[in-house]
């Protein structure tokens, strides 16, 4: 292994195209760490950044010694949640930080890949936020990179897949609860612009990337990134092709990624899933809903709840001529999913710890991550392109 000061040197090289990879724990470190007290330092220390960083001071073993951002005025506030933490304007230069062991990177999306990269040769843990990185092409170099060099923890930050609570209602569908799965409906709705306060326009695009293709996918990546994992979980597998819809139909402000989204996920087996994101209503907010021929299940946040199907009364009428049937619904009243789980940022975070300190893979892996960030670039070129775009054989890593 290069040293760290050798990676910077060498800086981001070309990667070649990557092979399949056999079903090993490439992925799982190899070598414990001495202690169970692990040195993490946050790169991007934005809105998402800062507040890991306030939930990582309430963790006990995750030491947060190093935080990094190009913009000053982000790095001042952040320095006032973590005094102690050293500072750095390149995160370069963080992953020489002396006792390091591991990373979180919060950046914008298309910076995901290289700072990934290099953390690879800086020979830390990686924990990603979401969606992993940016492109399908992306995916597949980073996954190339890992396979060739890493022997260290890698976590993606979709920290809905570390919820004990989801962690159970897949263990309730699959094990059958509500019968035979036929589709999935899940939202994520908002009323708002989706924009952060700029203190000088220069850095409109640095502080708005989400709003920009140059940086990020939009909503599909940012959002409904976190329920197409939960999908891929929970019927484990991924869409074998998807269609959908997406513009620019409200905002009217600059922005260049879709501020409405409507897409639909063929799997296997039949199952149909659709996924939208409004930035103009926000009624019923975030919600998935699972439906079986015995029930459906229902999840928002924190919370989930059973339906069962219950029965119908059937009557038979004539309506303008034409026979048809009309439906009484007998039961089918919900009730909640009770099941201790904690915040499941939270728990994304104490898993990365435990994930180090016991060598083992975390729930959200490089390869769930793998997964889901190939079904948003489907999705996104879905959208561009209004045609039907279809899973890749080269995405089976």
């Amino acid at each position: 292994m290069n040293s760290r000061r050798s990676f910077i040197k060498r800086g981001a090289a070309a990667i070649s195209a990557p092979i399949v990879i056999p079903d090993t724990h490439i992925f799982s470190l190899f070598n414990s760490v001495p202690s169970d007290s692990v040195n993490i330092g946050v790169i991007g220390t934005g809105d998402r950044g800062q507040g890991l960083m306030k939930i990582l001071n309430r963790i006990e073993k995750l030491n947060l010694v190093a935080i990094c951002d190009t913009l000053p005025f982000r790095l001042e506030v952040a320095t006032s949640i973590s005094p102690k933490a050293k500072t750095y304007a390149d995160y370069r230069n963080l992953l020489e930080h002396k006792g390091l062991d591991a990373v979180i990177i919060s950046t914008p999306l298309n910076t995901h890949e290289t700072i990934a990269s290099d953390a690879i040769d800086a020979d830390v843990h990686i924990f990603c936020e979401k969606t992993m990185v940016k492109g399908d092409m992306a995916t597949l170099r980073l996954h190339d990179k890992l396979k060739s060099n890493h022997r260290k923890i890698f976590q993606t930050g979709h920290q809905y897949h570390s919820s004990r609570l989801y962690a159970h209602v897949v263990e309730m569908i699959q094990g059958g609860e509500i019968g035979k799965v036929s589709a999935v409906q899940a939202q994520w709705n908002r009323n708002g612009n989706w924009r952060r306060p700029v203190p000088d326009p220069k850095f409109e695009r640095q502080i708005n990337w989400r709003m920009y293709r140059e940086y990020s996918y939009g909503l599909t990546a940012e959002l409904s990134s976190h329920q197409i994992d939960f999908c891929n979980w929970f019927l484990d597998d991924h869409p074998e092709k998807v269609t959908g819809f997406g513009d620019i139909s409200y905002w009217k402000d600059g922005r260049e990624t879709y501020d409405n989204i409507h897409l639909i996920y063929s799997y296997p087996k039949g199952v149909k899933a659709s996924f939208s994101c409004l930035t103009s209503n926000a009624k019923d907010d975030y919600q998935i809903k699972v439906l079986g021929d015995k029930g459906t299940i229902s999840i928002d946040y924190q919370q989930a709840w059973k339906y069962p199907e219950g029965k119908y009364d059937k009557k038979m009428d004539d309506v303008d001529g034409v026979s048809g049937a009309t439906a009484s619904w007998i039961e089918g009243k919900g009730t909640p999913i009770d099941y201790e789980h904690k915040e499941p940022t939270r728990q994304a975070l104490e898993d990365f710890r435990t994930s180090i300190v016991e060598d083992k893979i975390p729930l959200s892996n490089f390869k769930s991550g793998a997964k889901t960030s190939f079904a948003v670039a489907m999705g996104i070129k879905a959208m561009d392109t209004n045609q039907v775009v279809e899973w890749n054989s080269k995405y089976n890593v």
